[in-house]
């Protein structure tokens, strides 16, 4: 008999802050160990999606996580996958496919629909798994999205996880968001945090001084790790690497950054091409400079 071992959960402080990216090496450390493993994120928000083996369609963090869990990816580990296709419209995927209805209620009117969907997918998950590591989204401090929330707390309080609170001490603030974060949380939620985490932390550690023991006095709660700051070559959750410029002697191939391009996973080959230097192009210049241009596909256009 399988013994079920407690779901272990990674919220952030803010977006980007890596959990994505923790949960994906939780995943490979315990697979690594022969844990029976699975990723789990009750709702994810990207156009960059993964499709499984049945043709569902997932974010393709969890396909990602999956593999490093060296499971089959599975609808189960990403039941609700929003796309957004405007300012204020996002096409809902639940259960790997599209629902036109839900897509087009209003945001808050959702929970009641999504919700149950949400808990038979972590019951059917927990039940085939030793151990599931979930992922939150954004932030569970998020005051005005609390009343709708189907994937931060909701989810741990659902399964009573071992939660871990991630801040991206690169972005500065940690400590500030950290308890910031714990403060805003109701106390059954504060109970649930077993650790806090510092991540992408570059220089001496030294120079964090007694900032932990700080945390852990207001708190209760301990630092357990920080992360060294690492570039990796695996793909991002949502977004796509910016900031690189025009380079003289290279292959320079500018790809045209509009709102609501989708897929953009699609050229990570390209970012990690010695010779060719891409250049996403978000504002009005020259594009004679470049070597090639690429347009990307689009969730919506803008009518002429």
């Amino acid at each position: 008999m399988t013994i079920k071992k407690k779901p272990i959960m990674v919220l952030g402080c803010t977006s980007d802050a890596g959990k994505s990216l923790i949960v994906t090496a939780i995943c490979r450390l315990l697979a690594n160990r022969g844990v029976k493993v699975a990723p789990f994120k009750a709702q994810n928000m990207s156009n960059n999606a993964a499709i499984t083996e049945d043709g569902s369609e997932i974010g393709r963090a969890q396909y990602l996580q999956a593999i490093a869990a060296k499971t089959t990816p599975s609808v189960l580990m990403n039941p609700v996958l929003l796309k957004p296709s405007a300012e204020t419209f996002s096409q809902v995927i639940i259960n790997g496919k599209v629902d036109t209805a839900i897509s087009n209620m209003p945001w808050m009117a959702r929970k009641k629909l999504i919700w149950p969907k949400v808990v038979i997918a972590l019951t059917d998950i927990q039940a085939e798994y030793e151990q599931i590591v979930i992922e939150g989204a954004g932030s569970p401090a998020e005051i005005n999205l609390r009343e709708g929330d189907i994937v931060n707390m909701s989810v741990a309080l659902a399964c009573q996880a071992d939660v871990y609170l991630v801040s991206d001490i690169d972005r500065g603030g940690s400590f500030a968001h950290l308890l910031g974060t714990w403060a805003c949380l109701a106390e059954e939620e504060q109970k649930l945090i077993k650790g806090f985490v510092l991540n992408k932390f570059r220089g001496d550690p030294s120079l964090l001084g007694n900032a932990m023991d700080w945390l852990e006095e207001k708190t209760g709660i301990p630092t357990v790790a920080n992360l060294p700051y690492h570039r990796h070559h695996l793909p991002e959750e949502d977004s796509f690497r910016l900031g690189t410029t025009w380079q003289h002697g290279a292959i320079n191939v500018a790809l045209i950054y509009y709102p609501y391009a989708s897929n953009m996973d699609e050229f990570d080959a390209l970012t990690y091409q010695d010779d060719i230097n891409l250049v996403p192009v978000q504002t009005a210049q020259d594009l004679s400079v470049f070597d090639a241009i690429i347009l990307p596909g689009v969730k919506t256009a803008a009518k002429a």
